[in-house]
């Protein structure tokens, strides 16, 4: 369930990279050579901002595969194995989504589900939860990721982070042209100097940190939808109440550096978090109809 931290952090790395390539290319003096050109800057930042979110999709499964040590699965290794892929498929096939890949990997209870299509997503699960849980409350986190997927979480959030990146984008290199203009004062040159490069690699840092946090917002949202989904797919809600109970009694599989707030109980910092603490998920599927 690491899939939207992951992405985001991604994203932020993107984002910078292409902003510096931008700056290295020449991009920024165009759009400031004769004073800030505030549309075409909305479309560059348009373009670096989906750009950045779309290319962190894209490449979101095959980098969660190898942060993870995910084993790849088919089913025909052993009766556990079996059961779990035909967990996944039964509720593929309920939620009318492709059958996604399915892995296995190493270290405490955490699970996750990502990829950039509904039809061709991965699902996998910790050997720390299949161990510490009870089969149906295994399932009922299958059925949660499976949900994800079914909800199109992955594509919702890279709209989402596409804005707020065409936000930072825009925002930093509108501050970055104005804290140029009054550091040059007096100076007779075409082009932006060397304040706004500063000011804008620092702000596209900053503020990808303030949209990291709106995206988590909305993140934590869409867990509260996910564990609803699971239920349906169940047929009955006790399952994935037992499981988040289960979870919160758990001590969380140990992720990859940077990644520590992105599993399937809530992070350490709450702005940060992506997913919402397990007593409020908890309540909001006890109220539920």
């Amino acid at each position: 369930m690491k899939r939207i931290f992951l992405f985001v952090l991604t994203n932020l790395a993107v984002v910078v990279v292409l902003g510096v390539v931008a700056s290295l290319l020449g991009v920024n003096r165009y759009l400031t050579a004769n004073g800030l050109n505030l549309g075409m800057l909305l479309v560059f930042a348009a373009i670096m901002g989906f750009g950045g979110a779309i290319i962190s999709l894209l490449i979101s499964k095959p980098v969660a595969k190898w942060s993870s040590k995910v084993q790849v699965i088919s089913g025909t290794e052993g009766a556990d194995e079996a059961w779990i892929v035909n967990t996944v498929r039964k509720f593929a096939d309920q939620a009318g989504i492709g059958m996604p890949e399915v892995g296995v990997f190493p270290g405490e209870p955490n699970a996750f589900a990502t990829g950039a299509f509904k039809n061709s997503a991965l699902v996998a699960v910790s050997t720390g939860l299949l161990q510490g849980m009870t089969r149906e409350e295994v399932e009922a986190v299958i059925g949660h990721e499976v949900a994800h997927i079914a909800n199109g979480d992955m594509v919702t959030m890279t709209l989402i982070q596409g804005v707020m990146n065409t936000f930072v984008v825009f925002l930093s290199r509108v501050v970055g042209y104005f804290v140029d203009g009054f550091l040059s004062r007096g100076e007779n040159r075409s082009g932006p100097g060397i304040g706004y490069y500063v000011t804008t690699i620092v702000l596209d840092i900053l503020l990808g940190f303030v949209a990291a946090i709106i995206v988590a917002w909305f993140s934590r949202q869409r867990e509260f939808r996910a564990d609803s989904g699971a239920a349906r797919l169940m047929g009955r809600k006790q399952p994935m109440i037992n499981a988040l109970a289960r979870l919160g009694g758990m001590v969380p599989g140990e992720l990859p550096k940077g990644l520590q707030t992105a599993g399937i109980t809530a992070g350490v910092g709450k702005l940060f978090s992506t997913h919402p603490p397990i007593e409020e998920r908890i309540a909001a599927l006890q109220s539920a109809q």
